[in-house]
């Protein structure tokens, strides 16, 4: 099996503890990550969240449970949907100037054999370029104060 790994971060103008807040507002997480939506009230090890990805009819739900849960250093996921498996997570590291550096990480077991090894090899530099582009948002409303 193919395995599809994605790490991106981006340094946030504010300190861990308001990044962490704004990170684990999972109901907020459409207003900043691309075409998805989050329920569920994981704040410990064992929460469950269902993050719905899509435009439309067209997407999928990714369902997670938390593993790891280390606020305001650490979160972790392990990914359980029929479709998507695989783990996740966010690390918070302090920087100076009261910055923090966010680093985003996926690693998903592709599915489908040969044909899901050709789609990750499209699918996955189009993906990464989702997830900056939604970590660059989420640092702009976590320094407006939002």
């Amino acid at each position: 099996m193919t395995t599809g790994e994605v790490t991106a971060s981006v340094v946030v103008h504010a300190p861990p503890e308001r990044v962490w807040a704004m990170l684990v507002a999972w109901e907020r997480q459409g207003e900043w990550m691309f075409a998805t939506s989050v329920d569920g009230t994981a704040d410990e090890v064992g929460g469950r969240l269902a993050a719905r990805t899509g435009v439309g009819p067209l997407g999928f739900t990714d369902h997670m449970i938390v593993t790891a849960w280390e606020p305001p250093t650490r979160c972790d996921v392990l990914h359980v949907g029929r479709l998507l498996r695989g783990d996740g997570g966010f690390r918070l590291e302090p920087v100076a100037g009261d910055r923090t550096r966010l680093v985003w990480w996926e690693r998903i077991a592709v599915p489908f054999g040969p044909l899901g090894k050709v789609a990750w090899a499209v699918g996955g530099p189009v993906f990464s370029v989702f997830v900056r582009r939604s970590l660059r948002t989420f640092a702009r409303l976590v320094e407006a104060g939002a």
